[in-house]
């Protein structure tokens, strides 16, 4: 944008930079930046930030239109189950669940937007039609509301824990019981922002488990169902018994395993949602598969033990 405009009579006799700033109603750091990239100055003379702005002098604009980066998309986040109420996508790893400060990367909304899928207006601005997410670095299930209705009710089954949650890990070491409960409280941890921890403080949190597969003592690879849905809660509850997720280093995994089985994240996946729809009231349920990154590290570790067994 390129533009003329007279000394207003107010600002002579005020610094360059201060004369700009309010000329364009922006901030003196701002201004100083388009004085110094050449896109405000004088149009008959060179002048510094600091320099003096004279009765009768021209200040010349020529603004570069400033362009936001476009928030990259998730070309391969599968929708697995839609209708006019609500859609369920298989989020791959990666992709976080809304915009957030600091991340760049894909979102669910803004894939979902992306392809043109309508999403109610409920909800925190930048998390419409969210009812509950999924850490970036897992991947699976994520029920989105389209309509307001749906976000009302899906939100109401939620918060009662009517919905059915089915997560797959696999967990370092050989876990003693075959099912058991975890209940303990989930807060921050003092030592990160990004770290939670069990803490007597924090908030009430419950993860059901049964074994689904032993790998010797190395790992065990177990169903979860929560009850509640704390932050990281399947992380740091398993962590806490002493059996923290293969690949999960934020959390105390073994980073020589997590090399062996090639994972470059925690090893969990939302495997199956149930719940019953907004509308209809009939009872849902929808699957996923485990994506590949996943699926080879389950197969490096049935090899491993296939040896074992073998040389046994």
């Amino acid at each position: 944008m390129s533009r003329l405009a007279p000394a207003p009579d107010a600002l002579v006799g005020r610094r360059f930079d201060v004369a700009v700033s309010k000329m364009l109603g922006v901030s003196r750091s701002k201004a100083a930046e388009l004085i110094d990239t050449g896109q405000a100055r004088l149009l008959d003379r060179p002048i510094a930030k600091s320099g003096i702005l004279q009765a009768g002098e021209t200040v010349e604009f020529d603004l570069v239109e400033e362009r936001e980066t476009p928030e990259p998309i998730a070309e391969d986040m599968a929708v697995v189950y839609e209708d006019d109420d609500v859609v369920v996508v298989d989020k791959p790893v990666g992709v976080a669940a809304h915009a957030s400060v600091g991340w760049t990367g894909p979102t669910v909304l803004g894939s979902l937007r992306d392809r043109g899928v309508h999403i109610t207006s409920y909800g925190a601005a930048g998390r419409e039609g969210i009812v509950s997410r999924l850490d970036v670095g897992t991947s699976g299930l994520m029920l989105v509301c389209k309509s307001d209705l749906a976000y009302v009710e899906m939100r109401r089954q939620f918060a009662a824990h009517e919905v059915v949650k089915t997560y797959h890990a696999l967990v370092q070491g050989s876990l003693r019981q075959d099912k058991a409960t975890i209940e303990a409280p989930i807060g921050r941890a003092k030592v990160s922002d990004f770290r939670f921890c069990v803490t007597p403080s924090g908030k009430p949190a419950v993860t059901h488990w049964d074994v689904m597969e032993r790998f010797g003592a190395e790992a065990t690879l177990v169903s979860v169902n929560l009850e509640t849905g704390r932050t990281h809660q399947i992380r740091v509850h398993f962590s806490s018994i002493g059996h923290p997720l293969a690949g999960d280093h934020m959390y105390g995994a073994n980073p020589v395993l997590a090399a062996a089985l090639g994972l470059e994240r925690q090893w969990l996946h939302a495997m199956q949602l149930e719940f019953r729809h907004p509308r209809t009231h009939v009872w849902t349920t929808v699957t996923s598969r485990y994506p590949a990154d996943l699926e080879h590290a389950l197969d490096v570790m049935r090899a491993r033990h296939a040896e074992d067994d073998a040389r046994a």
